[in-house]
C-alpha cells in the first residue's frame, strides 16, 4: 500500500507524475491564512493552508505534479507529499477521471494537457443556476424600499391601534382548538418555505446551488437550506443568504398585520379574517424569536460565526461554558482539553459563552409569557370540557381530534430525531476530508 492509500484508506488516484493532473473548474478564496478551495459544481470544498493552495494552482496552471512538487521544495524548503495531495484530490473530486466530462462538454482522460485544470477561463461553462433573475431582484434597491414600506407601515398601525400588537390571545381566533392547531399547522408550511426561499434565493443571486432538508432544533421540527458554496464566496457577501430568512420572516408579519387591519368590521372591531392573520403573525413572531436562542445553530448562530470567521464557535462555547461550570463545582476530571480548539473560537467564545446562557433565558422567556399560556388556556378549556357538563359533541371531538393531533406532531418530531442519529452514526463511519 503507498502513502496515498494509507492517507485515505483506499487505493490512490492513479497519475503520471510528468503530466499535467487533469482537474476540474476550482474557485480559490484566501480568508486569512487559510485558502478555501471547491467545485461549485458539486459543492465539494475544502480548506487548505496557503501554501497547498499555492501548489494546487500550479498543478491547476497544468505543471506536472513531479515538477510542481520540485517547485514546492525550492520555494518552501519542504518536500510535500505529492502522492496524498493527489489522492485527497481524488476524494474530493477534483480530479477528473477517464472519459470524464468536463465543465466545458469535453471528454478528458489522465494526462490531458489541453487547458490543464480547466482553469482557461470563467465558470460560465457550468450549469446555468436556476432563479439567479428572481434572486436578484428580490434583493434589489427598489424591493429594499418596498421591505421598509411595508414593516413601516405596519409598526404605524401597531402603534395607533394596540389591537395589531402581537399577543399569545391573539392565537385564539376561534373557539375551536383543532381549527387553530390545524390552521396554523397548514400555514406554516408555506411560510417556512417562504423563509427557506430566501435564504437559497439570495444565494443563487450570486450563483450558488442550494438544497433543502428536513432536520430539528431541540424541539422544533425545522427546513434547512444547504448552501454549501457559500463557503467560496468572499465573508462581506455571506450575510445576506445568512438573515435571509429573518427578513422574509419579519416582512411576512408586517403584511399579515397590515392585513389585519385593512379587513376590519364597519364598527372598526377586527374581521374573522384579522383575527386569523394576527394569530399567523403571532407565530411567526415565535420563528423570529427562536432565531435568538443562540445554544443552538439558528441563522444568528451563523451570521455571528462568519463574521467573526470562526471554524466551531457552537462545540467550542459550549464546552468552554461546560469547563466553567466543572471548575465551579471541582470536577477537574470532566474538563476539556483547551488546546483542542481553534485559536479564533477560543477567542470568541470567552463572550459568546455568556450568549448561551442569553439564548437559554430568551427561550425560558418565550415560553413563560407566550407558549406556557397558550398551553394552559387550551388545557384548561379541554380539560374543562371532558369534566364539565356543559360541553357539545362538536366541543368534545374537537378536544379530541386536537389531542391525536398534539401526539401526531411527537411521533413526527421522534422520527427525525431517529433519523438524525441514524444518519450521525453512518457519518462517524464514514471517512470525510476536511
Amino acid at each position: 500500500m503507498t502513502d496515498a492509500e494509507a492517507a485515505t484508506g483506499g487505493p490512490a488516484t492513479r497519475y503520471d507524475p510528468d503530466r499535467p493532473l487533469p482537474l476540474h473548474h476550482l474557485v480559490y478564496l484566501e480568508d486569512g491564512e487559510e485558502v478555501t478551495v471547491g467545485r461549485p459544481d458539486t459543492d465539494s470544498y475544502a480548506i487548505f493552508p496557503a501554501d497547498g493552495a499555492e501548489l494546487l494552482r500550479r498543478l491547476q496552471e497544468g505543471v506536472p505534479p513531479r515538477a510542481a512538487a520540485a517547485w514546492y521544495a525550492e520555494r518552501y524548503h519542504e518536500d510535500p507529499d505529492i502522492d496524498d495531495l493527489v489522492a485527497a484530490l481524488g476524494e474530493l473530486g477534483f480530479v477528473r477521471e477517464a472519459g470524464e466530462v468536463d465543465e466545458a462538454g469535453e471528454a478528458r482522460g489522465p494526462g490531458a494537457a489541453d487547458d490543464p485544470g480547466g482553469s482557461g477561463g470563467p465558470y460560465a461553462a457550468d450549469r446555468p443556476v436556476r432563479w439567479r433573475r428572481l434572486g436578484a431582484a428580490l434583493f434589489s434597491v427598489p424591493a429594499w424600499i418596498c421591505y421598509a414600506a411595508v414593516v413601516g407601515w405596519a409598526l404605524v398601525a401597531m402603534a395607533r391601534r394596540p389591537d395589531l400588537v402581537p399577543s399569545y390571545r391573539n392565537v385564539f381566533f376561534t373557539d375551536y382548538y383543532t381549527v387553530i392547531q390545524a390552521a396554523l399547522f397548514v400555514v406554516a408550511i408555506p411560510q417556512l418555505l417562504l423563509h427557506e426561499s430566501f435564504h437559497a434565493l439570495a444565494g443563487r443571486r450570486l450563483g450558488l446551488r442550494s438544497s433543502l432538508r428536513i432536520s430539528r432544533r431541540f424541539y422544533f421540527v425545522v427546513l434547512e437550506t444547504s448552501l454549501d458554496g457559500l463557503v467560496a464566496v468572499p465573508r462581506r457577501k455571506r450575510y445576506l443568504p445568512i438573515v435571509a430568512g429573518m427578513l422574509a420572516d419579519v416582512v411576512v408579519m408586517a403584511v399579515l398585520t397590515i392585513a389585519a387591519d385593512l379587513t376590519r368590521q364597519p364598527g372598526g372591531a377586527l374581521s374573522f379574517a384579522g383575527r386569523f392573520c394576527l394569530a399567523f403573525a403571532f407565530a411567526v413572531l415565535l420563528r423570529i424569536l427562536w432565531q435568538f436562542s443562540l445554544y443552538l445553530r439558528t441563522d444568528l448562530y451563523v451570521l455571528v460565526s462568519t463574521a467573526l470567521g470562526c471554524v466551531d464557535l457552537h462545540t467550542t462555547a459550549r464546552q468552554m461554558l461546560a469547563n466553567r461550570v466543572n471548575r465551579l463545582l471541582g470536577r477537574r476530571d470532566r474538563l476539556v482539553e483547551e488546546s483542542d480548539w481553534h485559536p479564533t473560537d477560543r477567542r470568541v467564545a470567552r463572550w459568546y459563552s455568556w450568549l448561551i446562557v442569553g439564548g437559554y433565558t430568551v427561550s425560558l422567556t418565550t415560553f413563560l409569557v407566550a407558549v406556557a399560556p397558550i398551553v394552559y388556556q387550551m388545557f384548561t378549556g379541554i380539560l374543562g370540557r371532558f369534566t364539565g357538563h356543559g360541553a357539545s359533541w362538536p366541543e368534545l371531538l374537537d378536544s379530541l381530534v386536537f389531542c391525536g393531533f398534539i401526539l401526531a406532531q411527537l411521533v413526527v418530531l421522534a422520527w427525525v430525531a431517529a433519523r438524525e442519529r441514524y444518519r450521525d452514526r453512518r457519518q462517524r463511519l464514514e471517512h470525510v476530508i476536511t
